[in-house]
């Protein structure tokens, strides 16, 4: 068991430096250097945040002193071979999500980090979510028996107004971009998460707002699971109106419910609130530095709400660096799970473009 400081190198100078910075130095790990594409921009946000070292080369932030893992919070064409560097550098690597451009590349990721023997870790930080965590534990504990049906339905206007600002890759399918990417993965993940592997499934991807992408806004995918459970997984970030959130699980034995960090359950006797454990509650949300939100797309993480999950993902991969103690509930996704999702949003894509029921087994 070791308490000493671990040093990590953030790539990606918007989402890593909204949110990543902050939560490694709220999980105790230093941050010595923010890398980046443009070089003033890299050198402007590093000295806003107090990061020592900005440069626009890895090798250069990865032979630095101290510096123990990377994360990397870039588009998600451009994860696989910092990745792949990262690990061959002998670093531990937090990997943002969607995981990669493609299947082959996600392999390739896992494959170096378990011939290297670092840790890896998926930025599917939402597991930290204390809702979600606690409605995980609940459907695993039996809560409403076996699963039989999964809804989880989100529209909101994020996107809807075409002169709102967001990365370039956002809107380019071949570089990963649309809401897929950046929004479904979180869903899938937390479907795996809590109902298992999945046997199969069709999906369309819609356009919505009116703008000029080769890339979707909106999704629906009907899935199975390999034990039975059929869902329904539906969203639109370019849809006008109020936001619409519901995120149902229902067995024969009642039904749970999602809201927030509320978890309830509804069967023949009512609907109850679950208690939450102190191990899953959170610290309240803890908004960025307001001269950081600039676009559309920073606007989405201008509640801070990521940043107490995020700060228990790094936490538990602190500790198993250091050979820590860790808990066994809730427990970060792998570069393994990024090869299941990433073979699901491969499915995805398929489906959408062939109108087909894509197998999993």
């Amino acid at each position: 068991m070791s308490n000493q400081p671990l040093g990590a190198a953030v790539v990606g100078t918007g989402f890593g430096v909204l949110t990543h910075v902050r939560a490694l130095r709220s999980a105790g790990i230093e941050v010595h250097a923010l890398v980046g594409r443009d070089p003033k921009k890299t050198a402007d946000r590093a000295a806003g945040a107090g990061v020592a070292h900005a440069t626009t080369q890895l090798d250069e932030a990865l032979a630095l002193p101290g510096v123990d893992l990377v994360t990397i919070a870039t588009p998600p064409h451009t994860h696989a071979d910092i990745a792949v560097q990262a690990c061959e550098a002998g670093k531990h690597v937090m990997c943002e999500k969607p995981f990669a451009a493609d299947l082959a590349e996600a392999e390739r990721m896992r494959d170096a980090a378990h011939r290297a023997g670092v840790v890896h870790v998926l930025g599917t930080e939402f597991r930290f979510a204390t809702g979600q965590a606690l409605a995980t534990r609940a459907i695993r504990s039996g809560a409403v028996g076996r699963p039989k049906l999964a809804t989880f339905l989100l529209m909101q206007p994020a996107l809807a107004d075409p002169n709102g600002e967001v990365p370039a890759w956002w809107s380019d399918t071949e570089q990963g971009g649309g809401w897929l990417g950046a929004y479904a993965s979180h869903v899938i993940d937390q479907m795996r998460a809590t109902l298992g592997e999945w046997s199969g499934l069709s999906a369309s991807l819609d356009l919505v707002a009116d703008r000029e992408w080769t890339a979707e806004d909106s999704f629906t995918i009907h899935f199975r699971t390999v034990d039975g459970c059929s869902g329904v997984l539906q969203s639109s970030a370019g849809t006008w109106g109020a936001p619409v959130l519901t995120s149902r699980i229902s067995g024969p034995r009642a039904t749970l419910s999602i809201l927030g960090d509320t978890v309830t359950v509804a069967d023949g006797q009512g609907e109850r609130a679950l208690d939450v454990p102190e191990e899953l509650q959170n610290p309240a949300p803890n908004p960025p530095d307001g001269d950081l939100l600039v676009t559309a797309y920073d606007m989405l993480h201008s509640m801070g709400i990521d940043m107490g999950p995020f700060t228990r993902l790094f936490a538990h991969m602190r500790d198993t660096i250091l050979g820590n103690t860790t808990a066994e509930d809730p427990v970060p996704g792998t570069f393994d799970d990024g090869v299941a999702l990433q073979r699901i949003m491969d499915a995805i894509r398929r489906s959408a473009a062939q109108g087909s029921w894509e197998s999993l087994d």
